[in-house]
């Protein structure tokens, strides 16, 4: 299967937004990432529901939306309905994990759940075969550029085979430190989606770099 590639807005220009968002609607990318963060679940705050509504409506590709939040449950269905497509929340923020993830997917939702880089992936046998998508962070959440943690490729690995031990189809996604040097390697560690922040729109040319990620492996 040929990966993904998500750029993350949270380092776009919101001075202009709707250029920002052009350009990855004409570039070869698959997802636009969304971080929304509350300040309390990370040190910093992000996005709200209105935003990701401007986004939904300029944007031509589904909105991969990443929730650094406590209590998620209560804002899935208002997360729905400003137009997220796959909605991931933090297995270190959910109380009752296997039941956030059956409202998203009642919600018409693909439903993610995301790993701190301390979180084992073993925790996430029971549930990984309800899952589309597993988030690994390769940084500590908070902040864009930051430097890439160089044991998640073990992480990675370990995740592949919990995901071929319980037959799971769930996407493997990497966000945090994804460059144009170490693409290459997280794909064949087996990532499915490469989230890239920084390294996409701090680019001279942003829709050139996006393809270059995408054909890592050609």
């Amino acid at each position: 299967m040929n990966h993904l590639v998500a750029p993350s807005i949270l380092t776009a220009d919101f001075s202009c937004l709707k250029n920002e968002i052009k350009k990855i609607n004409n570039s070869v990318a698959d997802w636009v990432h969304i971080d929304v963060m509350d300040g309390v679940f990370v040190p910093n705050i992000s996005f709200g529901f209105h935003l990701i509504e401007t986004i939904k409506k300029l944007a031509s590709k589904p909105l991969d939306v990443h929730l650094m939040i406590v209590e998620p449950h209560k804002f899935l269905n208002e997360f729905h309905e400003a137009g997220a497509d796959v909605l991931t929340v933090h297995y270190e923020a959910c109380k009752h994990l296997h039941r956030t993830v059956q409202v998203i997917k009642t919600l018409g939702m693909k439903p993610g759940v995301s790993l701190n880089p301390l979180t084992p992936v073993d925790l996430l046998e029971e549930i990984l075969p309800e899952l589309d998508l597993v988030l690994i962070m390769t940084v500590n959440p908070g902040y864009g550029g930051q430097k890439f943690i160089e044991s998640s490729y073990e992480k990675i690995g370990n995740l592949v085979k919990l995901r071929e031990k319980t037959g799971s189809k769930a996407l493997i996604e990497v966000d945090g430190g994804v460059n144009l040097s170490n693409a290459k390697k997280l794909v064949e560690a087996g990532v499915d989606v490469l989230v890239a922040g920084n390294t996409v729109f701090s680019s001279d040319n942003p829709s050139k770099t996006i393809r270059a990620l995408k054909e890592v492996m050609r």
